[in-house]
């Protein structure tokens, strides 16, 4: 009885999507063929696969790190839905944005606000003592720190306002970034919405 140990070893290259293919057919006793096939392309894309989590990952970083889907307005609206009173100033700070609010009784309290979804992560009372200063400041005004943000984001994407109670230039001061990431410093009127250019901005 004749035994084949190899039948057939057949190399064939060929272009899938740039890639190269490779067959081996390997018989034993009873002729039967086990065939396998590995593609390069088939490596080039577990090692992409891995690069684009990598990217994935370094994405979700600098997302983590920059203004969301929710906005410095929308940001300051959710903290108030969750704690009732005055919004002083609203930051992006470590991944979040974090909203001062001066509520009933003069207390004070920051609400964190998730960028992306616009969800109440967490508030905490905060020691305080300038409350009768801020409501002095706020006295007969008509814009909120709301407001506020809103005005700014015509120059930008809002990363912070806040109320600037001393001197006399009272008025919310706001940060914008462009999208080339130039940070600009503004000032608002607390009675018109007027946007003007923080003079100690160069």
């Amino acid at each position: 009885m004749k035994r084949n140990i190899v039948i057939a070893v057949v190399t064939a290259a060929a272009l899938v999507g740039g890639g190269t293919a490779t067959a081996l057919a390997v018989a034993g006793d009873d002729d039967d063929s086990t065939s396998v096939t590995r593609t390069d392309d088939d490596r080039d894309d577990r090692g992409e696969d891995r690069s684009d989590d990598r990217d994935g990952d370094d994405d979700g970083a600098v997302r983590a790190a920059a203004p969301g889907d929710v906005t410095a307005a929308e940001a300051i609206t959710a903290a108030l839905k969750h704690t009732p009173g005055t919004a002083v100033s609203a930051e992006l700070d470590d991944g979040s944005w974090e909203v001062d609010v001066l509520a009933e009784g003069d207390t004070w309290h920051t609400v964190r606000i998730a960028p992306d979804s616009g969800k109440v992560l967490g508030a905490q009372k905060d020691d305080e003592d300038d409350a009768a200063e801020v409501r002095a400041a706020l006295k007969g005004a008509s814009v909120t720190a709301e407001d506020a943000a809103k005005a700014a984001a015509a120059k930008g994407t809002v990363v912070s306002v806040d109320l600037d109670d001393d001197g006399g230039d009272k008025g919310w001061e706001a940060e914008t970034r462009a999208s080339g990431g130039d940070a600009r410093d503004w000032n608002v009127d607390l009675k018109t919405t007027s946007v003007t250019p923080d003079r100690d901005d160069d």
